[in-house]
Protein backbone atom coordinates (compact mmCIF):
# COMPACT_ATOMS: atom_id res chain seq x y z
CA UNK A 1 0.00 0.00 0.00
CA UNK A 2 2.48 2.32 0.76
CA UNK A 3 4.29 1.71 -2.39
CA UNK A 4 1.56 2.13 -4.14
CA UNK A 5 0.74 5.54 -2.47
CA UNK A 6 3.94 7.06 -3.54
CA UNK A 7 3.73 5.91 -7.03
CA UNK A 8 0.44 7.65 -7.20
CA UNK A 9 1.47 10.82 -5.20
CA UNK A 10 4.92 11.20 -7.65
CA UNK A 11 3.00 10.56 -10.67
CA UNK A 12 0.32 13.08 -9.80
CA UNK A 13 3.09 15.60 -9.25
CA UNK A 14 5.70 14.51 -12.05
CA UNK A 15 3.27 14.49 -14.35
CA UNK A 16 0.83 17.29 -13.31
CA UNK A 17 -2.07 15.27 -13.52
CA UNK A 18 -5.68 15.47 -11.34
CA UNK A 19 -6.04 11.47 -10.21
CA UNK A 20 -4.22 8.72 -10.61
CA UNK A 21 -4.71 5.43 -9.21
CA UNK A 22 -2.30 2.73 -8.14
CA UNK A 23 -2.72 -1.37 -6.76
CA UNK A 24 0.07 -3.59 -7.00
CA UNK A 25 2.44 -1.34 -8.38
CA UNK A 26 0.12 -0.63 -11.51
CA UNK A 27 -1.36 2.55 -12.78
CA UNK A 28 -4.98 1.49 -13.22
CA UNK A 29 -6.57 4.89 -14.28
CA UNK A 30 -5.19 8.52 -14.33
CA UNK A 31 -6.39 11.72 -15.78
CA UNK A 32 -5.47 15.59 -16.32
CA UNK A 33 -9.13 16.70 -16.01
CA UNK A 34 -10.02 18.10 -12.96
CA UNK A 35 -13.69 17.60 -11.20
CA UNK A 36 -15.61 14.87 -9.66
CA UNK A 37 -16.34 13.39 -13.28
CA UNK A 38 -13.01 11.33 -13.93
CA UNK A 39 -13.57 9.87 -10.10
CA UNK A 40 -16.97 8.87 -10.97
CA UNK A 41 -15.62 7.92 -14.15
CA UNK A 42 -12.91 5.37 -12.76
CA UNK A 43 -14.99 4.09 -10.12
CA UNK A 44 -17.14 2.74 -13.25
CA UNK A 45 -14.58 1.25 -15.29
CA UNK A 46 -12.54 -0.15 -12.60
CA UNK A 47 -15.38 -1.24 -10.58
CA UNK A 48 -13.98 -4.39 -7.98
CA UNK A 49 -10.04 -3.44 -9.50
CA UNK A 50 -10.63 0.05 -7.08
CA UNK A 51 -10.95 -1.96 -3.71
CA UNK A 52 -7.64 -1.92 -1.76
CA UNK A 53 -6.04 0.61 -4.88
CA UNK A 54 -4.34 4.06 -3.53
CA UNK A 55 -5.45 7.24 -5.37
CA UNK A 56 -3.42 10.79 -5.39
CA UNK A 57 -6.06 13.17 -6.06
CA UNK A 58 -5.41 17.04 -6.46
CA UNK A 59 -8.30 18.02 -4.18
CA UNK A 60 -10.32 16.19 -1.76
CA UNK A 61 -13.52 17.11 -0.04
CA UNK A 62 -16.48 15.27 1.78
CA UNK A 63 -17.51 14.19 -1.86
CA UNK A 64 -14.33 12.43 -3.31
CA UNK A 65 -13.73 11.13 -0.11
CA UNK A 66 -17.40 9.07 0.12
CA UNK A 67 -16.45 7.97 -3.65
CA UNK A 68 -13.03 6.66 -2.41
CA UNK A 69 -14.65 4.80 0.64
CA UNK A 70 -17.61 3.79 -1.86
CA UNK A 71 -14.99 1.85 -4.22
CA UNK A 72 -12.75 0.32 -1.34
CA UNK A 73 -9.65 2.64 -1.93
CA UNK A 74 -6.96 1.73 0.65
CA UNK A 75 -5.11 4.94 1.08
CA UNK A 76 -5.28 8.48 -0.30
CA UNK A 77 -3.08 11.54 -1.36
CA UNK A 78 -4.07 14.72 -1.54
CA UNK A 79 -2.43 17.68 -2.81
CA UNK A 80 -5.29 19.73 -0.99
CA UNK A 81 -8.01 18.19 1.53
CA UNK A 82 -10.70 19.47 3.24
CA UNK A 83 -11.44 19.11 7.42
CA UNK A 84 -14.81 17.09 5.71
CA UNK A 85 -12.88 15.11 3.64
CA UNK A 86 -10.36 14.64 6.75
CA UNK A 87 -13.70 13.64 8.77
CA UNK A 88 -14.86 10.74 5.82
CA UNK A 89 -11.51 9.46 5.75
CA UNK A 90 -10.82 9.18 9.23
CA UNK A 91 -14.24 7.57 10.23
CA UNK A 92 -13.72 4.94 7.40
CA UNK A 93 -10.47 3.98 8.34
CA UNK A 94 -8.93 4.86 5.25
CA UNK A 95 -5.00 6.13 5.23
CA UNK A 96 -4.50 9.41 4.05
CA UNK A 97 -1.41 11.85 3.69
CA UNK A 98 -2.08 15.49 2.50
CA UNK A 99 -0.15 18.63 1.43
CA UNK A 100 -2.23 21.48 2.62
CA UNK A 101 -5.40 21.79 4.64
CA UNK A 102 -8.49 23.65 4.13
CA UNK A 103 -11.59 24.52 5.62
CA UNK A 104 -13.74 23.73 2.95
CA UNK A 105 -13.99 23.28 -0.74
CA UNK A 106 -14.73 26.22 -2.93
CA UNK A 107 -16.35 26.22 -6.55
CA UNK A 108 -13.34 27.53 -9.34
CA UNK A 109 -14.33 31.35 -8.83
CA UNK A 110 -13.44 30.69 -5.07
CA UNK A 111 -16.86 32.70 -4.44
CA UNK A 112 -18.82 29.80 -2.37
CA UNK A 113 -18.83 26.10 -1.45
CA UNK A 114 -18.27 23.58 -4.64
CA UNK A 115 -21.27 22.29 -5.71
CA UNK A 116 -20.30 18.74 -5.62
CA UNK A 117 -19.95 19.50 -1.97
CA UNK A 118 -23.53 21.13 -1.34
CA UNK A 119 -24.77 17.63 -3.35
CA UNK A 120 -23.45 15.29 -0.77
CA UNK A 121 -23.31 17.54 2.24
CA UNK A 122 -24.97 15.75 5.60
CA UNK A 123 -24.83 12.67 3.59
CA UNK A 124 -22.88 10.11 5.48
CA UNK A 125 -23.61 6.96 3.17
CA UNK A 126 -20.92 6.41 0.72
CA UNK A 127 -23.79 4.47 -1.51
CA UNK A 128 -26.24 7.68 -1.31
CA UNK A 129 -23.25 10.13 -2.17
CA UNK A 130 -22.23 7.61 -5.13
CA UNK A 131 -25.46 7.23 -6.66
CA UNK A 132 -26.24 11.61 -6.53
CA UNK A 133 -22.82 12.36 -7.36
CA UNK A 134 -22.83 9.74 -10.57
CA UNK A 135 -26.19 10.96 -11.48
CA UNK A 136 -25.10 14.62 -11.46
CA UNK A 137 -21.96 13.92 -13.57
CA UNK A 138 -24.29 11.39 -16.25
Amino acid sequence: MRTDLETASKRLNQKNLSLVVVKNGKVLFETESHGLNDLVEAINQLQSSMKGSSVADRIVGRAAALLFVYSGVSAVFAATISDGGIAILDNNNVFHEFEKRVPRILNLKKTDVCPFEKLVAGLSSPEEAYERLKARCA
